[in-house]
């Protein structure tokens, strides 16, 4: 199967020269958390922007300084098996698909392979595929020191567990920076989005919050996690097949899942990305 066959086409796309305020009004805007960046005279695809590389230079204005111009992108003719290679080995949650006049067609995610995988009917258990450590937090953590884990480990989803180890919940950056989280006051000019109506969505807005807290102009409180936390999340057990942790992530749109041994304890995390390896087998 080629990639073409599963991308996202027409993908929105940010354009240079732009600025700051403009990639993130289109991140919240389209719910995105990365855009393919292109030219804005040609239509040529120059590079790619993630919200981590937001995060990183908080500082920075100039698109042009911010993006990944040695981001990997494919021809939509590349079988889906080189393209979840790629994506698995420079750890990418996005993939652009250009054209051979350097044109974005699409983009692909570790989502866009779920169908594939469910259809393949993989038996291995997922507990052969586990990459990522799995670095739990306690229900008493506080927010900022949850925060402060999500950036030194660069992960955004952590178990969370009890005073006897055992999984209590789940929480993400996402979750953090929930509506009901975030101080009322706070307005699209406090952090920079004008008064583009539009564009002040909060579901969108959750992804690029987390920025806007490591410049300062927002601040959390200092609750514990219990507080926040997805209480007694889906889990799976670690000989739980690949296809069928594919099929409940795609049913539930989840972005991981964790893992559990036959004792119930915490194991793992497993993550949409780490299942594109089941395809790379023969």
């Amino acid at each position: 199967m080629k990639i073409k066959e599963i991308m996202t086409r027409k993908p929105i796309t940010a354009r240079l020269p732009g600025n700051r305020e403009e990639v993130i009004s289109l991140l919240v805007k389209h719910k995105k958390t990365g855009l393919p960046v292109v030219k804005d005279s040609s239509g040529e695809y120059i590079g790619f922007l993630t919200r981590q590389m937001l995060f990183e230079k908080p500082e920075t204005d100039q698109l042009v300084l911010l993006i990944d111009r040695d981001y990997p992108c494919i021809p939509g003719s590349d079988s889906i098996e080189y393209a979840a290679e790629i994506m698995l080995r420079n750890n990418l949650h996005h993939l652009p698909v250009v054209n051979t006049k350097g044109m974005v067609e699409g983009v692909v995610t570790p989502a866009d392979f779920l169908p594939i995988i469910i259809e393949n009917n993989i038996d291995r258990p997922v507990e052969d595929y586990v990459r990522t450590p799995c670095i739990p937090l306690h229900r008493k953590t506080p927010l900022k020191v949850a925060l402060l884990t999500m950036r030194l480990a660069k992960l955004y989803a952590f178990p969370v567990v009890d005073d006897e180890g055992f999984l209590t919940g789940l929480i993400t950056d996402r979750d953090i920076f929930n509506r009901n989280i975030i101080e009322k006051s706070i307005s699209t000019a406090d952090i920079g989005l004008g008064d583009d109506e539009d564009a002040w969505n909060w579901e969108g807005l959750k992804n690029v919050m987390k920025l806007y807290y490591e410049i300062s102009k927002i601040d959390v409180p200092n609750i514990p996690v219990e507080e926040i936390m997805v209480e007694n999340p889906t889990t799976i057990f670690k000989q739980t097949s690949v296809s069928e942790a594919a099929k409940i992530m795609y049913s539930n749109d989840y972005g991981q899942l964790p893992v559990r041994n036959d004792r119930n304890r915490l194991t793992a995390m497993i993550y949409e990305l780490d299942l594109l390896a089941s395809l790379l087998e023969d």
